[in-house]
Formats: structure tokens, C-alpha cells, sequence
């Protein structure tokens, strides 16, 4: 019996000694994404993949799929939701139709600065919204910066907030966006992200709006020649997982994905922030027109979206909007009107 004893405590000290790698399965997500592959967004997918494999002794592996050669944002949730592609990186506006609350993040001249999008987000009111994936489907492991959109166009540049009516402007495939442009008096055109380069090239659609970031990697300042800083919305995107594919981690597996995925978010944030503060000057060096829209024209602009702000204001849920402002204040170190 001494005998057992000991042999039992020796193969338990033996597991223990293990290296981690030995206590971890071999694993290959592939991660796809719409964006070019030299984007913030692709480099810290690849960030990713690093920090995974560095963690799991090379047993976990990331493969980037970029230039949507799996396909666009709603396509490739929807794969991870079957359980035929394990990871994604849509904008969170993507997520709206499966939970409503999603859209709250991209209501119209919310958030002044990213500071305040970063406390919102990994704060209560974001995660409470990661906590709803998991019934459709999907696993949130952080939310990325796309940063704050602008608008672009080949036709005239904008210097008022009439100045954008009538452009047929590309939106993302989104009834907010829809009701947003159609507010300020533009044609709004929902369009995947993979089809836009050629449509604002053949003339299909006048512009778009994006953050400097994407108009700066995608080469926009081919095929338009003015940009407005308008500031109009601010845009996030959220690490996705497939949950089958979570569900055939263990909880050690999960935990590594876990870490990779915040140390990921946080140099993506970096990246991203670091690349558009150059990407103005870029773009301006490419020939792009760029103006800004002075404060009583914002003013303006408000004034236009207050139909859309309280409408989608109830339709997300007023508990919703409610807690978003709440954290936004305590963000602003303000009382919560």
C-alpha cells in the first residue's frame, strides 16, 4: 500500500512538473478579416498569433486571412456561428442584429475621445454586452479600436453640415448608419467593405466614411479627392471567437486565448493610434483635400441626429442608453444627467 501511495504522489508531482505545452493541445484558429494586410488591425492579429504560440509552447497557432478572402464582416460572424471559421474581428455595428445593444456603441457623436471609448468598453457597460455573445454563438475576447469616422468624397469638399446632402455615400450595412446619413441628407448605399475600393472607383457611390487608419491602408486617396475630419461616430471592433471552437479548449487552453487576446487589444490600441496620428499627414501628401468642420457646424449636425439618436435610443433599450451615459460620466469624471 506504502508502495501505491508513493507512485500516485510521484505521477501527481510528475504531471505538475510537466511543461505547460505537454498539458496543451494543438490548435490552428484561423482569423479572418476584411482590412488589407498591412493594416493596425492585421498586425495585431499577428501580435496575436505570437503571444499564443509564445504561451502555449507553440502548440496554439493563429492564421491571418486578410483582404476578406474569407469573406466580409456579416459572412464571417455568421461562419463562426456555424462553426466553420474560428475567428473574426467585425465592427461591432455587424453584431446589432443578433443583440440590439451592440449599436448603442455607434450612436452618433457619443464618445469626444478614445480615453472615454477605452473606460466604456473594458468597463461594465462593455463587457456586460461580451456577456450576450455567447447565446448566439460567438465569444467576445476584447474590443479593438477602428477610432472615430470621417467622411470622404470625389465630389466637393465639405465645409458645412448641408454640404453633405446629396452624396451617395457607401455606409456599412446597418440601419443606424442607413438612418444616420439619410438624416444629414445623403444617399446612403450599404455596401460590404470588399466591394467599396472598385464602386467609389467606377463612380457607383461618391465616398464613404472610415477612420484616417483604413482610408490611409485601403487607398482610398486613389479614387477621393476630399476628406472632412466630422467626427460623426465612433467605431469599435470586437475579437470574435467561434464558441465551438471555445468550447474545445479547455479551461487552461481558454485561459491562454484569454491573455493573448487582452495583451493583443492593448497593442492594437497602440497601433492604431500611433498609425492615424501620421495618417492625416499621409493622406495629404497623396493629394487629399482636408477639412474640418468648424464648432457651430457640429452644432449643426447635432441638430440633424437628434431624430436618430432618440429613436435608436429606444430601440436599443433605454437601460441601455441610460447605463452607456452613466459610464461615460463617471469616464468624464461628470454627474450622469
Amino acid at each position: 500500500m506504502k508502495f501505491k501511495t508513493l507512485a500516485v504522489v510521484a505521477t501527481v508531482l510528475a504531471a505538475l512538473a510537466a511543461p505547460v505545452s505537454a498539458q496543451i493541445k494543438e490548435h490552428t484558429f484561423k482569423v479572418g478579416i476584411g482590412l488589407s494586410d498591412d493594416h493596425p488591425q492585421a498586425q495585431a492579429v499577428r501580435h496575436f498569433a505570437e503571444k499564443l504560440a509564445a504561451k502555449s509552447g507553440g502548440k496554439m497557432t493563429a492564421k491571418l486571412f486578410a483582404n476578406g478572402t474569407l469573406g466580409n464582416d456579416v459572412s464571417m460572424t455568421s461562419a463562426l456561428r456555424g462553426g466553420t471559421l474560428e475567428m473574426t474581428v467585425p465592427d461591432s455595428s455587424t453584431l446589432m442584429s443578433l443583440i440590439k445593444p451592440f449599436g448603442a456603441i455607434n450612436l452618433p457623436l457619443t464618445f469626444n475621445n478614445e480615453p472615454e471609448a477605452d473606460a466604456v468598453l473594458d468597463g461594465p457597460f462593455g463587457q456586460k454586452l461580451l456577456a450576450m455573445l455567447p447565446d448566439k454563438g460567438l465569444v467576445g475576447l476584447g474590443f479593438w479600436e477602428n477610432g472615430f469616422r470621417h467622411v470622404t468624397n470625389s465630389r466637393r469638399p465639405i465645409n458645412k453640415a448641408d454640404d453633405l446632402a446629396g452624396l451617395k455615400l457607401r455606409v456599412i450595412q446597418s440601419p443606424l448608419f442607413l438612418d444616420t446619413f439619410s438624416a444629414l441628407g445623403a444617399n446612403a448605399t450599404p455596401m460590404p467593405f470588399t466591394e467599396l475600393y472598385t464602386a467609389m472607383e467606377q463612380g457607383a457611390v461618391d465616398g464613404q466614411e472610415n477612420p484616417p487608419a483604413t482610408i490611409l491602408a485601403s487607398k482610398f486617396f486613389e479614387v477621393q479627392k476630399h476628406l472632412v475630419l466630422s467626427r460623426h461616430m465612433y467605431s469599435a471592433w470586437v475579437l470574435l471567437m467561434s464558441k465551438k471552437a471555445w468550447d474545445g479548449m479547455s479551461p487552461q487552453e481558454q485561459k491562454i486565448v484569454q491573455e493573448a487576446a487582452r495583451e493583443a487589444t492593448l497593442f492594437e490600441r497602440k497601433t492604431i493610434r500611433a498609425f492615424s496620428e501620421t495618417a492625416l499627414g499621409e493622406l495629404k501628401k497623396a493629394g487629399m483635400q482636408i477639412t474640418e468642420l468648424p464648432a457651430a457646424e457640429q452644432v449643426k449636425l447635432r441638430a440633424k441626429l437628434q431624430p436618430v439618436l432618440a429613436k435608436y435610443g429606444r430601440e436599443f433599450g433605454e437601460d441601455t442608453t441610460s447605463e452607456l451615459m452613466g459610464e461615460l460620466a463617471k469616464a468624464r469624471g461628470t454627474p450622469a444627467k
